[in-house]
């Protein structure tokens, strides 16, 4: 068996840097430390915080008034906000500034007097709360057909904005749809489908036919790796999504055969690296690594977490 190791893979900048606020929140204010939604779309790396005493809510009645709350790389929406003010929650954004852009964008649509047409997944983090900006002028669609149904006349003042992990194919056929039917439509300055996002699709394009078998690490509530797997499947290869390498079946494999690995942006190296050992150790496999390109863009902490925990005092 032959493994081709893929890069870019896993973690992204905005990952990197929620994960990161989570640990230091832990660090400075203590356990338990609130966050609203999963801090990420990962089973391992949720569990993992759980142990370390994160506390995952959906609604924020389930926070204690004057908590620490981090609001996950998803972002909230402005009565999500409101609410935890009103709570007196001690929040910290760890939204990715990729998905804050689109939520300004939104916020800047919709003053100038534009209808919004929001490209996305219904009921995903994000785009809950990018619709949230706004939820009178902003009308989602999921599919090119999606577009069709559509209520608003021809030469309505019209914007579009897209999540920031859908397939980059899938977008560019739905605003193709959206020009066509509604000519004046406006998008945003630069693309919303994140850096990360578009380097893993475009790894999965240009290597995933060298592969009899491609192999996506990723949780299945995670957007940008399903695309990943999708994006595979269109081009004629056998994918598998897999959390870990607990969810690897032999019936799927032969000895001389080649297998891609990727991973979406939010799973861990770690993980991968598992997989890459259980497949090695199994199958006698090699590995190849390739590399597309690197990723170097680092983001911020939010500001309540730049500051250091201060020393431990012992007394003589």
């Amino acid at each position: 068996m032959q493994i081709i190791l893929v890069a870019p893979r896993g973690f992204c900048a905005g990952v990197n840097m929620a994960i990161e606020s989570l640990r230091r929140a832990i660090e400075l204010y203590g356990a338990p430390v609130y966050v609203f939604h999963e801090i990420v779309h990962n089973r391992w790396v949720v569990e993992g915080f759980r142990q370390q005493g994160a506390v995952f809510v959906d609604r924020l009645d389930e926070v204690p008034p004057e908590a620490a709350l981090l609001f996950s790389a998803h972002g909230v929406s402005p009565q999500v906000r409101a609410e935890a003010a009103q709570r007196r929650l001690r929040t910290i954004d760890a939204t990715c500034p990729l998905v804050t852009k689109v939520h300004r964008e939104a916020m800047r649509f919709a003053a100038e007097g534009y209808d919004v047409v929001l490209i996305g997944h219904a009921g995903h983090d994000e785009v809950v709360g990018v619709i949230g900006e706004a939820p009178d002028r902003i009308h989602l669609v999921q599919t090119a057909d999606d577009v069709e149904r559509l209520e608003l006349p021809v030469d309505a003042k019209l914007a579009y904005l897209t999540q920031t992990t859908l397939s980059m194919d899938d977008a560019s056929a739905i605003i193709a749809r959206l020009t066509q039917r509604y000519p004046r439509i406006v998008g945003p300055s630069r693309a919303d489908i994140c850096y990360a996002t578009q380097n893993r699709q475009r790894v999965i394009s240009r290597w995933c036919r060298d592969a009899d078998i491609v192999l996506v690490v990723g949780s299945r509530n995670s957007s940008n790796s399903r695309r990943l797997a999708e994006l595979a499947a269109a081009e004629g290869v056998a994918a598998h999504l897999i959390d870990g390498p607990d969810d690897l079946l032999w019936h799927w494999f032969a000895a001389d055969q080649t297998v891609m690995i990727t991973a979406g942006a939010s799973a861990p190296e770690d993980v991968v690296e598992r997989c890459v050992e259980t497949l090695r150790s199994r199958f006698d496999a090699t590995v190849e690594s390739r590399v597309l390109c690197r990723e170097e863009v680092v983001f911020a902490l939010p500001e309540p977490l730049r500051q250091r925990p201060s020393p431990d005092r012992c007394s003589e």
